[in-house]
């Protein structure tokens, strides 16, 4: 009897510990919800600045951004603008969707008298998500910065995507060539022409990642061909 009843105290026991932890868990998720939604908004403010080379602390960056970022615009594949509020479009839904039925966010900003396209990309790399922003000037064919971000790259091999000796070599390359054919910029091994306005040094050990960083530029900016080449004679 004594056995039986142990028993079924501790089921009893472990039943109610575990409803009690799962009540727990799903009260602090819903206070916490909003505070973690308001980091992920201010974080995508601040890797958006990025792209144009304005650093800026997260808890301010939801102040400066609307200092820099002059217009927003929601496009169809066609390069048509539609209505909504582009900084509330998921990327990662929206590649999910079919071409006719994907929202194409764009911001505008302006700084020091320039002014900047700023286009969000999503791939894959190695062992994950990665994704970023490219930010082109005037001409709409000059990279002016880009950021990149990942979801579990190896440290110290693919990771280095978001590291600003990889970026800073996007600066000044162009994503069309001299004859208007849509080129993008390409990550490549074994050394490149620093005068090449298309290639850029891939990642020592991170091929792969690398890989999908130029896949990921090549795929999302040419869904804004159609848009950039009503702006501009291309």
């Amino acid at each position: 009897m004594t056995k039986d009843y142990s028993n079924k105290y501790i089921f009893i026991y472990s039943s109610i510990m575990v409803v009690v932890v799962a009540l727990i868990l799903s009260l602090l998720a819903t206070l916490l919800q909003p505070r973690q939604e308001r980091n992920i908004r201010l974080e995508k403010m601040q890797d958006i600045l990025a792209s144009i080379n304005i650093e800026v602390e997260r808890e301010k960056s939801e102040v400066v951004f609307w200092d820099y970022i002059v217009d927003t615009k929601i496009l169809n594949h066609k390069g048509e603008e539609l209505e909504g509020d582009a900084f509330e479009v998921d990327l990662q839904d929206e590649i999910r969707k079919d071409l006719a039925e994907r929202q194409l966010p764009l911001y505008i900003a302006e700084a020091e008298d320039e002014q900047y396209y700023i286009i969000p990309l999503r791939g894959a790399g190695l062992w994950g998500a990665i994704w970023g922003y490219i930010s082109l000037k005037s001409d709409f064919n000059t990279i002016a910065g880009v950021n990149f971000d990942h979801a579990s790259e190896t440290p110290g091999l693919g990771s280095q995507i978001a590291d600003k000796h990889f970026e800073d070599q996007f600066k000044g390359k162009n994503i069309f060539d001299q004859d208007g054919n849509y080129r993008s910029v390409r990550v490549i091994r074994n050394g490149v022409d620093p005068d090449d306005p298309h290639r850029v040094d891939a990642i020592s050990g991170g091929t792969m990642t690398c890989n999908g960083v130029s896949n990921m530029m090549y795929d999302g900016i040419r869904l804004y061909k159609p848009y950039i080449q009503k702006q501009v004679n291309l």
